[in-house]
């Protein structure tokens, strides 16, 4: 089965050897996602999931799929109080798909000011 990577090209993927999505078959990976500046310091948890929720879409346009296909999310946040606002940016790009999706607390994230880190699973007949 053909595998594609698609790279964001951010510098850290070269430093811990991953890439932002993998498609094989149709079965399609979207790495632990954070927002990048200018969403990053400063932004709340909702801005900062509509953010990397933004490049998950990408990622996923980029391996030939869509949100549509999304059948598992799962969320890092830094505080649970910010649960809500995460849940609102999820629900507005996957409201009407309904993924799996999990919602965890952790002590931090890569990057400065980062509250919200995102990864997604889609299924897609290849």
């Amino acid at each position: 089965m053909a595998r594609r990577n698609v790279s964001s090209g951010g510098p850290f993927e070269d430093v811990y050897g991953y890439c932002r999505a993998v498609r094989v078959g149709g079965q399609i990976h979207v790495a632990g996602t954070t927002p990048q500046p200018p969403h990053t310091v400063g932004c709340d948890a909702y801005e900062q999931a509509r953010a990397a929720l933004a490049i998950i879409e990408q990622a996923l346009r980029d391996v030939g799929s869509s949100a549509e296909a999304v059948v598992r999310t799962v969320t890092y946040v830094t505080d649970l109080d910010d649960a809500l606002l995460v849940a609102r940016a999820h629900n507005e790009v996957f409201g009407d798909v309904r993924p799996a999706a999990t919602l965890v607390e952790v002590s931090g994230l890569l990057g400065d000011g980062v509250k919200v880190e995102i990864e997604a699973y889609a299924i897609e007949e290849s």
